[in-house]
């Protein structure tokens, strides 16, 4: 059983809010945790729409289904009947009571059309994503709080073998999928969950007659993982109209399947790429759509790179979530080719830029990119990082380091 970060974030909410939300992939798991809650801190009855008694009754009567729930409630997967949304809203409105309703869902709530204004001002969102390294490790510190201080220098050296930095990125998050003993076995959960994301979720969502383009699409993105999103290559690609094409990315990234990173533009004042890059919410559902097992990594070591990047922008976005700085992550590239991973940028405008290599040395030419990043904003840049697959702390210039990446988590 793993302590979920985002545990302390789920109390305060439900202390002085209505209604709390939490989204996020199916099998990250919400369901346990808010069974958790409900067993300790949180006196609620649980009910979930994946019941096929209560969503017939929910879906029959909304109104009525809402009007009839006992005192503070959990109501699992939201998403498969957004009528109940509106009756929420009236009984908040009748009684503001915190914590009325604990909701959770494997849909963007802020996507679902109109259903974001009905709560607006009523609810609060958290999003579940897959296992963190440092829930994982229960590491109770968080390395994103710490790249926006002065601290990095006092920072214990952290190093990790590479067979078991590779195992992690192959295996991924999902807790069901990190359970099972080997590498067949999670080739079939994930298999298993592409096959009920399909049949669940983006049917709920959409009418979509060939679910069947999907997988193809999922395995397509997989290819493109720490790349730009080029839609029009895509659409030639998979033979898909982009009109088609985009509300199917649409769909992917309503389930929480695909996080596209977006471009960071800031007020520099140049022309930049506004295109985002392409990131799974796993890299172990990643590695199973690209059938890179161990022994395809050891004969393709070129697999590696792109997967460590999605693994390291994944593992930083997770941190956001119950950081304390509450950054937001993009990715930098200008229109002459100079380029960084990850930008960070807090509440206040201040930046931590990132680079992410799997070389086992750091190089002065790997902070070229952060380099060009200072001389444009100056000092609204307070670290330059690059990750790298070595064992020290390297100081390379004035808030400039490499440091190892099993840091982010150990």
């Amino acid at each position: 059983m793993y302590y979920r970060k985002i545990t302390s974030n789920l109390k305060a909410a439900l202390s002085d809010t209505p209604v709390v939300v939490i989204n996020g992939a199916r099998q990250t798991g919400k369901s346990t945790l808010v069974k958790q809650f409900a067993e300790s801190d949180y006196p609620a009855k649980y009910f979930t729409l994946d019941d096929m008694g209560v969503l017939a009754a929910a879906h029959q009567d909304p109104a009525g289904f809402i009007e009839g729930l006992p005192g503070p409630v959990i109501i699992d997967e939201i998403q498969r009947e957004p009528a109940l949304f509106l009756p929420i809203k009236a009984k908040v409105d009748r009684d503001r009571k915190p914590g009325s309703f604990l909701l959770t869902g494997s849909a963007d709530v802020m996507l679902l059309p109109k259903i974001s204004k009905i709560l607006a001002g009523r609810m609060e969102l958290l999003t579940l994503w897959p296992l963190s390294q440092c829930e994982i490790a229960a590491n109770k510190q968080c390395f994103i709080d710490t790249l926006f201080s002065d601290r990095i220098l006092d920072l214990k050296t952290s190093d990790i073998d590479r067979s078991v930095l590779t195992k992690s990125i192959l295996s991924g998050g999902f807790p069901e999928a990190l359970s099972r003993p080997s590498e067949v076995r999670r080739k079939a959960w994930f298999h298993s969950y592409i096959t009920t994301i399909l049949q669940r979720e983006i049917k709920d969502l959409s009418n979509i007659e060939e679910l069947t383009v999907i997988p193809r699409l999922l395995s397509l993105l997989a290819s493109r993982i720490a790349s730009l999103l080029n839609v029009s290559e895509l659409s030639r690609s998979i033979s898909i109209a982009q009109t088609t094409l985009k509300r199917y990315i649409a769909l992917l990234e309503a389930t929480f399947l695909l996080r596209p990173l977006p471009a960071w533009s800031g007020n520099l004042g140049k022309r930049l790429v506004k295109s985002p890059k392409v990131m799974l919410c796993d890299t172990g559902l990643a590695a199973y759509l690209l059938g890179a097992d161990k022994q395809r990594v050891e004969k393709m070591p070129e697999l590696i790179g792109p997967l460590l990047e999605n693994f390291a922008v994944m593992e930083l976005q997770k941190q956001t979530t119950w950081s304390m700085t509450q950054p937001k992550i993009f990715h930098f590239r200008s229109q002459t080719g100079q380029e960084v991973d990850v930008i960070l940028e807090n509440p206040a405008g201040q930046i931590v830029a990132i680079e992410i290599k799997s070389a086992t040395t750091a190089k002065a030419e790997d902070f070229q990119g952060l380099k060009f990043l200072e001389s444009t904003i100056g000092e609204r840049l307070i670290n330059g990082i690059v990750f790298y697959c070595g064992s020290q702390i390297i100081p390379f210039g004035r808030n400039l380091y490499a440091l190892p990446i099993s840091m982010m988590w150990k």
